[in-house]
C-alpha cells in the first residue's frame, strides 16, 4: 500500500477516528486504526465494538492495499509532522513507513484481516435533520444522563420519532430534560435508546453548519449517523424506556417569568460558598414581584433578590444549584417560565410551545 495525503487531512481524520479507538482492551486491534486503501477511497476505520467511525480522507492512492496502525503512535507521529505532504507505504511485511519533508518513521502494522468491520445496517427511509439541529438537541439534553451504569437506561438518550416530531429524552433520577422538533415531513414511529457516549462524541464531529445535513438510519440493534464524509455506527441501549409522560404535569400552584442570564448569575454567584464535596441548596422564596435567592454555607453565607413576574402562591423551595444552572446555560430564550406546585414537587422549566421542558427535582431543606 502507498498513499499521500496533507498532513491537515490525516489530522482530521485521525481526529475523528480516535474517538472510536478501543481503550483498555485485550484485543489489541482494537488499539489500531484501520487504514483501507483496497478500492478507490481512502478510509480510515475505528471500532471499539460498542461505537464504529468510517472517514473518508482525502489523498492519492499510489498503490491499493490494507494496514492495521496502533491508534496512538500513528496520531502522535502526524501531529508532530510539518504542514506538507505525508506517504505512508507498507511493504510484505506490513511494516510502514511515513515520510513527511526530511522526516522519516517505521512502524510495524498489523494485518487488516483481523479487524471487525463497521457492521451493515440497511439505509431504508433515513431521517435527515440539520447538523445544526441535532448538535443543538444534544447539548441542550446530554448533561442530565446519569454518569455511573447503575441503571443503564439512564446512561443513554431516548430518540423518539412521533407523530412527526423528533423529542429527545435525557434523566438521571434527579431531573429530566426533553427537547422537541417539529420534523419537516411524516416518518415512521420509532422509539430508540441511543448511548450518552456515542452522542457526545457525533457532537464533536459535527460541523454544526445549518446548511449541512446528518442523515439517522436505524437498524435493529445500531444507528448509524451519516454526515460530510463520515459514517458512526452505535449500538444502541436494549430496554424499555421510563414511562416520561407519567412524570410530566400542567398542574402548578406558582408560574415565575424571570431573566434567564439574570436568574443564571445569581446562582453562579451564590455557587462561591460550596465546596465540590458541599451538597448545599439554594434557597429560594418567591414572593410577588421578588424572588430572594439564598446561600449558606462554612464558608459564608450571600442573599440576592431578583425582579420577577408572578402567579399565584408564594413558596419557599431549596435545589441543588448545579441542576438549575445546568439547565439555565442550555436555555436560549431571555426571559423564562418556571412552574411550581409545592416545595417537594418537581419544578418545571419550560417555553409555551413545549420545545424544551426541564424538570428538576427540589431538594428538602427543613
Amino acid at each position: 500500500m502507498k498513499i499521500i495525503c496533507s498532513k491537515t487531512s490525516l489530522s482530521k481524520s485521525i481526529n475523528i477516528s480516535l474517538k472510536a479507538v478501543a481503550g483498555k482492551t485485550t484485543m489489541p486491534i482494537l488499539e489500531c486504526i484501520l487504514i483501507d486503501a483496497s478500492a478507490n477511497q481512502i478510509k480510515f476505520i475505528s471500532n471499539d465494538m460498542e461505537l464504529g467511525i468510517e472517514t473518508i480522507v482525502e489523498g492519492t492512492i499510489e498503490q491499493k492495499g490494507i494496514v492495521a496502525l496502533d491508534a496512538k503512535i500513528f496520531s502522535e507521529i502526524i501531529r508532530k509532522l510539518p504542514d506538507s505532504l505525508v506517504t505512508i507505504q507498507t511493504n510484505d511485511s506490513l511494516n510502514t513507513m511515513i515520510t513527511c519533508e526530511k522526516s522519516k518513521f517505521n512502524i510495524p502494522g498489523k494485518s487488516g484481516e483481523d479487524f471487525t468491520y463497521l457492521p451493515v445496517i440497511e439505509k431504508e427511509e433515513s431521517l435527515t435533520i440539520s447538523q445544526f439541529t441535532l448538535k443543538e438537541m444534544i447539548r441542550q439534553t446530554i448533561f442530565s444522563i446519569a454518569v455511573n451504569e447503575n441503571n443503564k437506561l439512564m446512561t443513554g438518550e431516548l430518540f423518539e420519532i412521533k407523530d412527526g416530531i423528533l423529542k429527545i429524552v435525557s434523566l438521571d433520577g434527579h431531573r429530566i430534560s426533553i427537547r422537541n422538533m417539529q420534523l419537516k415531513k411524516q416518518y415512521p414511529d420509532k422509539k430508540v435508546i441511543v448511548p450518552g457516549k456515542t452522542l457526545g462524541e457525533i457532537s464533536k464531529i459535527l460541523s454544526g453548519e445549518v446548511d449541512s445535513q446528518v442523515n439517522i438510519y436505524f437498524g435493529q440493534n445500531h444507528i448509524l449517523f451519516e454526515f460530510d464524509s463520515t459514517i458512526v455506527v452505535s449500538r444502541l441501549i436494549e430496554g424499555e424506556y421510563f414511562k416520561i409522560e407519567q412524570m410530566l404535569s400542567n398542574d402548578y400552584e406558582t408560574m415565575v417569568s424571570i431573566n434567564r442570564k439574570e436568574f443564571l448569575d445569581c446562582i453562579d454567584r451564590a455557587s462561591l460558598f460550596i465546596r465540590e464535596s458541599d451538597k448545599r441548596p439554594i434557597i429560594i422564596q418567591i414572593s410577588d414581584g421578588i424572588m430572594e435567592l439564598k446561600m449558606n454555607s462554612s464558608m459564608g453565607s450571600m442573599d440576592e433578590q431578583i425582579d420577577i413576574e408572578k402567579e399565584g402562591q408564594d413558596i419557599l423551595i431549596g435545589f441543588n444549584p448545579k441542576f438549575l444552572m445546568d439547565a439555565l446555560k442550555v436555555i436560549d430564550d431571555e426571559t423564562i417560565n418556571i412552574y411550581l406546585v409545592n416545595p417537594k414537587a418537581p419544578c418545571f422549566i419550560r417555553d409555551e410551545e413545549r420545545h424544551y421542558t426541564y424538570l428538576i427535582l427540589p431538594v428538602n431543606i427543613n
